[in-house]
């Protein structure tokens, strides 16, 4: 069996390796875990890591600390989870942006489908498309007529070129078959204010940001981007319903850790989720955000963040899009 030092170091390069998972995940975590958020402070991943990371630190008796890494399209923060030490420490709340981030980067410092592996898609949260009131399309299905009839001059506006905004129009304009002109802007408050000047005929962004203004006659919102109807804005249909069959886009939020953590205490963390996105008071908060949650298994996760790079990568090519 060897001597007691042998032995000791065995079980440390065991522990490395991950061979003795079960024994560790069951204690997990027994530190403070960071949760990198790929956004600012502020920005929609902050708020839904800020928002889970509250009930894991009641569910696990230790602090989830979110740490702010912007920038890149969330390139920085998914590049330190890549490297980070495979020990559920160190895991990552990110957007639908890491499905579509290598169809629009050529060069980036990690491979998503090698070194990076899903642990929950936490929830998806549905856009609105809305038009300027001048636009005299009052369904999908009229927009979609009017855009082919008018090739090349409808103008929609985003965010900036490869942000979600961006990326669900090009979808509307692959899926409806129309040539629509991209008009990017720094920031999605400088597209809203484009689309409520007229300056814009249309635009794709978040519940929170259209509904006020869909509400005070500002901005017509014709519908919901998601697979289903939003409880935010019950009244809307999803595009999908009101003319474009096919289309959905939603902006969906994981976790995320190295691949090589070992499967015992992705595991772990996966239960521990499932449990506070099942909590009523969770459910609430998470709702008033305009999220719906998710949950599933780590198989599940995976097969999700797989068929989303797919279609990503698809939508990317047909459009022509090019990151900056």
């Amino acid at each position: 069996m060897g001597t007691p030092f042998n032995r000791a170091v065995v079980l440390a390069c065991m522990v490395a390796a991950g061979g003795i998972a079960p024994v560790t995940a069951a204690t997990f975590p027994e530190r403070p875990v960071r949760l990198l958020a790929a956004s600012a402070a502020g920005g929609g991943t902050d708020i839904i890591a800020r928002l889970l990371a509250q009930k894991l630190t009641d569910i696990w008796g230790q602090q989830a600390i979110v740490d702010n890494r912007p920038g890149g399209g969330g390139v920085i923060a998914t590049d330190i989870t890549a490297k980070a030490v495979p020990d559920g420490y160190t895991l990552l709340l990110q957007s639908v942006g890491i499905a579509y981030a290598p169809a629009l980067y050529k060069n980036l410092p990690f491979d998503v489908k090698r070194d990076i592996t899903a642990i929950s898609i936490v929830g998806t949260q549905p856009f609105v498309l809305a038009l300027h009131p001048s636009v005299p399309a009052k369904s999908v299905t009229e927009l979609v007529a009017l855009a082919k009839s008018k090739p090349g001059q409808l103008r929609f506006a985003s965010g900036g070129v490869s942000g979600a905004s961006h990326l669900g129009s090009e979808l509307f304009r692959v899926t409806a078959g129309v040539d629509m002109i991209h008009v990017p802007y720094k920031g999605t408050g400088p597209g809203t204010t484009a689309l409520l000047t007229g300056e814009v005929q249309m635009a794709i962004a978040g519940v929170g940001t259209i509904m006020p203004h869909a509400k005070s006659g500002k901005v017509r919102a014709l519908a919901v981007t998601g697979a289903k109807r939003s409880p935010v804005a019950p009244e809307l249909p999803t595009v999908a319903e009101n003319g474009l069959p096919g289309y959905a886009f939603d902006v969906w939020y994981g976790v995320f850790a190295t691949s090589k953590t070992p499967r015992a205490t992705l595991g772990k963390i996966n239960a521990d989720i499932n449990t506070a996105v099942r909590d009523t008071e969770t459910i609430k908060r998470f709702a008033g955000a305009g999220v719906d949650l998710i949950g599933g298994s780590v198989e599940d996760s995976n097969k999700y963040l797989q068929a989303e790079m797919t279609k990503w990568s698809k939508v990317i090519r047909e459009a022509g899009i090019k990151a900056d």
